[in-house]
């Protein structure tokens, strides 16, 4: 069975993908789904040597949602400060986060979700591989990004690679 689906995650995750892509709940498009679910991990599975040890499925999920609710919450923040605030009053940082995470696919997540959230932008890795480079839109406070980063994501991450 791990020879059929190497990455069963990356498996449901395509699935659950292609019938958002597609937006019809018929069988021509389950077949599709699973082949390309179970097409793609295949071809791919060579670049995945380890697969990532997700130690908590459930608080991945939750990771995504709470990853979906600061996208919406941001998005209204920096309609504020982009519509609302005097250019004079942005005040723009760049901000090292130093990483306790130390699993690639727990990196590249947080990495993700730092870019994904708008205002904020993951824009270089450290070459040691334990900080990231982040510029945030309106930080008058860099030190409490640093730690809400730290707090909200890293933590949580922690937990589900752990």
């Amino acid at each position: 069975m791990r020879r059929l689906f190497p990455h069963p995650y990356l498996t449901l995750t395509l699935i659950v993908l292609w019938f958002l892509l597609v937006n019809q709940w018929k069988i021509g498009s389950l077949v599709m789904a699973v082949i390309l679910g179970t097409v793609i991990p295949l071809i791919t599975s060579t670049w995945w040597p380890d697969r990532p040890r997700i130690q908590r499925p459930f608080a991945l999920a939750a990771y995504a949602v709470l990853v979906l609710w600061d996208v919406i919450v941001a998005n209204f923040q920096v309609a504020r400060i982009v519509l609302f605030m005097p250019r004079d009053r942005i005040r723009s940082a760049w901000i090292t986060v130093p990483l306790e995470l130390t699993q690639p696919e727990a990196i590249s997540l947080l990495a993700g979700t730092i870019t994904m959230t708008p205002g904020t932008l993951t824009a270089d890795m450290s070459a040691c591989g334990r900080a990231l480079l982040v510029h945030a839109l309106h930080a008058p406070d860099p030190d409490a990004v640093r730690d809400d980063i730290k707090a909200r994501y890293e933590a949580r991450l922690q937990r589900i690679f752990a």
